[in-house]
């Protein structure tokens, strides 16, 4: 997801926590997998998201539980902001991938087409964007998206 999913909206008063994703809750990505044995194991560093799609789950997923150091971790360099405002009024609630383009262990480059459902303030909506990743040191990383209709 792209940065203007990250920009400050801050309302009065702390809003409400996280979702919370034990280890054995299904993971949010959607894949039929436990979130430990899924996403989970992206975010606590025991594997890597072999491939582009993998890891826009596992990104999907890090907005869902605010994960930041994670998001941060897995965004390009040259694009990656000193920090992800995370929107207190916001819940993420499915993702849907519609499509990809390269992004295997083959490949340097990639493209995911999603739409990640939410909440926000009690209102449904959708975000439908075309996402660019990369690889740097040898790990895929989120380099930037255009939103679509």
């Amino acid at each position: 997801m792209s940065r203007r999913t990250t920009r400050a909206r801050r309302s009065a008063g702390p809003g409400p926590e996280p979702t919370a994703v034990r280890p054995g809750s299904p993971c949010p990505c959607g894949l039929p997998a436990g979130y430990a044995d899924c996403c989970g194991r992206f975010h606590d560093g025991r594997a890597t998201a072999p491939t582009a799609e993998l890891l826009m789950r596992s990104r999907y997923c890090a907005f869902v539980v605010r994960d930041e150091p994670y998001l941060l971790r897995t965004w390009a360099a040259a694009t990656r902001p000193p920090a992800v405002d995370f929107d207190p009024e916001l819940r993420w609630a499915g993702l849907e991938i519609t499509e990809t383009s390269e992004g295997s262990l083959f490949h340097t480059t990639g493209t995911v087409a999603f739409t990640a459902r939410y909440t926000h303030r009690g209102t449904p909506g959708a975000l439908r964007e075309r996402s660019r990743f990369t690889k740097e040191g040898g790990a895929w990383v989120y380099l930037d998206g255009t939103f679509t209709d």
